[in-house]
């Protein structure tokens, strides 16, 4: 087993409640119970030493693996080839429901399709980031591990009243640590449930697993006959909009950025931060895509979510309407700590838990949330009365203060500016009221919200635009400096795809930011945003581009840079943050942000070849056609 496996080399399962990472080695070295943002009871992934794994693999070193998905579904198989035999260990997470729940598992099996194989068991949590001790409980039924706070249980497969010895397998205790030794044969099978707060240890029969899989497969399959795509990259999206679902908190609706935290957007650099918790900005933007599948609930849940933080913030005299990020359950107690006993994903320290970005001040979550908002209303979810009261206070209060600096999209922690995508996206927010109000026929001093909407957009065409770049800029007070969050420009209907400012942008984009069709978001080196390292290109800001080109008429182009972005997809089909110099995936794992705009890619740009470049209205308008499915009473 590598000390630190590739961030690309894990599969993720999850109960749409927590999630877990499982490397190709058989390997759970990431796993937070019982929700996405609790405490670890396993992180190897952030300190091989001290962070606890549970671990499954030949005892043997010279096996290949290899690991794949369960056709549609999230059931993960490794499987393991040696000389004398093939096995596989299968893992996944029963779905836990919507409601909140302390009670978790984890089921891992193991068969041998040929030949024979012994594999050896090692289980050691380390709970609460490896800062609380546990004791280990060991019984004939299974095993516990004991905690003040969580317990972990241990139920094996196998007929009640046999014992480990009866059933082949040898087991000793390694301190307060477990492992295990099983030989099968072909055609054998033998698995077990990891339970948190799962009470005394007990036999599982085998059928009982076997319905376990059964009954997660047909979820997700079920789920997934749902999807309205029937586009050229069937496959690409189904993983993505899968990997959606699982990082969604299912209580609450809420999307996490990405199930993990700590790792890297540079090796050994500083720049590691947690996205275990549910930003405005990614989650409004997941609207979009959900709803271009299909998937109309899931935005709904969404949308209820947004509009509680709303009624919230009114309730508790909050300064701004909409904080940028919350936990799952809608509290935003964030604070940010660093765990300095833990060494980082390959020396990169610090190890940062909670984010200190939380009270940033980021003017752009306004325009995404309600453009999430006016896409919803199109499918005919509508505000009702609480929500549209809440929207018109939100949108009053951007009237009074959408022209101030402030951190901006990508959270620089360099002090605030007036960034012009910040400024952009207040745009949104206000033509998307206006239009909303009025098609809606809503109570709203419509006539202030446009005055304010035209004032923003003059003040970004006098200070946004500088004439000697021929650009667009990231923020007025710098002549030089690109951001590649300006191309949602053409997207959210600011400018015209085919505005010669635009392609001007556009073109000045492809010299400064493009690499090989990779996109950085910005250049820290001409804009030092108060961190030290590089980055990689970032995954969400290519598949952007891919859009922006299709809409601006270099189709081609724009095909050719999606197949290529295929391409740093890992074995899976999953994808990180970024990607680094030599295609290595970097950042948290897997990250909503690329999936979600891996989907909204594909479904414009399938439109597109089909139809030409251009805006996307009419495929709206046949979407707003489509009777919703699936739709459950809210």
């Amino acid at each position: 087993m590598a000390r630190y496996p590739n961030i690309s080399d894990h599969g993720l399962i999850g109960d749409l409640q927590t999630a877990a990472l499982v490397s190709t080695d058989g390997c759970v070295d990431w796993f937070c119970v019982p929700r996405f943002d609790s405490p670890s009871v396993f992180g190897a992934l952030l300190d091989a030493d001290n962070g606890g794994f549970f671990q499954i693999r030949p005892d043997r070193d010279d096996y290949v693996t290899r690991q794949l998905y369960l056709p549609d579904t999230c059931i993960l198989i490794t499987r393991f080839m040696t000389p004398d035999g093939v096995g596989e260990v299968t893992d996944f997470m029963p779905i836990a429901g919507d409601r909140p729940t302390s009670h978790h598992r984890l089921v891992r099996l193991i068969r041998v399709v040929r030949g024979t194989m012994r594999f050896v068991l090692d289980l050691k949590p380390r709970f609460n980031y490896g800062r609380t001790p546990h004791k280990l409980e060991l019984t004939d039924e299974g095993a516990v591990f004991h905690t003040d706070d969580l317990d972990l249980t241990v139920h094996a497969m196998g007929q009640r009243g046999t014992s480990p010895a009866d059933l082949g397998t040898e087991f000793e205790q390694m301190g307060e640590d477990l492992r295990g030794y099983r030989t099968l044969n072909e055609g054998e099978s033998a698995g077990m449930v990891l339970e948190s707060n799962g009470g005394r240890p007990r036999r599982l029969p085998a059928g009982s697993l076997q319905q376990l899989s059964d009954e997660t497969a047909a979820y997700w399959r079920n789920w997934l006959r749902r999807s309205t795509y029937t586009g050229r990259w069937r496959e690409m999206v189904t993983r993505s909009a899968m990997t959606l679902k699982l990082m969604t908190y299912a209580p609450s609706g809420a999307l996490v950025a990405a199930p993990t935290a700590g790792l890297p957007e540079q090796v050994g650099g500083e720049r590691n931060w947690d996205y275990r918790y549910t930003w405005i900005r990614d989650a409004s933007f997941s609207v979009y895509a959900l709803l271009g599948l299909g998937y109309v609930e899931e935005a709904a849940a969404f949308g209820v979510w947004v509009r509680d933080r709303l009624i919230e913030a009114e309730a508790d005299g909050g300064t701004h309407p909409l904080k940028i990020m919350y936990r799952v359950d809608g509290s935003s107690d964030l604070v940010e700590e660093t765990l300095d006993h833990w060494e980082g994903w390959r020396g990169s320290k610090p190890v940062r838990i909670g984010n200190g970005a939380a009270d940033q001040l980021q003017l752009d979550i306004y325009g995404e949330a309600m453009d999430a908002m006016s896409h919803a209303d199109a499918q005919g979810l509508q505000v009702a009365h609480t929500g549209w009261t809440a929207v018109v206070r939100m949108i009053d209060w951007l009237c009074e203060h959408w022209d101030q600096p402030e951190e901006g999209i990508w959270e620089t922690r360099g002090g605030r500016k007036d960034f012009t995508y910040g400024r952009f996206q207040c745009w949104v927010a206000l033509d998307r009221a206006v239009r909303l109000a009025e098609h809606r026929g809503k109570p709203a001093d419509i006539a202030r919200w446009r005055t304010e909407r035209d004032r923003i957009y003059r003040q970004i065409m006098e200070r946004g635009w500088k004439p000697d770049r021929r650009a667009f800029v990231q923020h007025y007070d710098d002549p030089e400096v690109l951001d590649s969050s300006l191309l949602l420009m053409p997207l959210m209907g600011f400018v015209s795809p085919f505005d010669p400012m635009w392609l001007d942008t556009l073109d000045a984009m492809d010299k400064k930011l493009v690499s090989d069709s990779l996109v950085y978001r910005y250049d820290p080196n001409a804009s030092p945003d108060g961190l030290r390292g590089s980055e990689g290109t970032f995954s969400l800001c290519t598949f952007w581009y891919v859009d922006a080109l299709a809409r601006s008429g270099r189709l081609e182009e724009a095909s050719l840079v999606f197949q290529k972005m295929h391409t740093y997809a890992n074995h899976l089909g999953l994808y990180s943050e970024e990607i680094g110099l030599t295609g290595d995936q970097l950042g948290n794992f897997p990250q909503a942000f690329s999936h979600l705009s891996l989907i909204n890619a594909a479904i414009n740009l399938d439109y597109q070849l089909d139809h030409g470049p251009g805006n996307l209205e009419p495929l709206l308008a046949r979407a707003r056609r489509m009777p919703a499915r699936g739709i459950r009473g809210r």
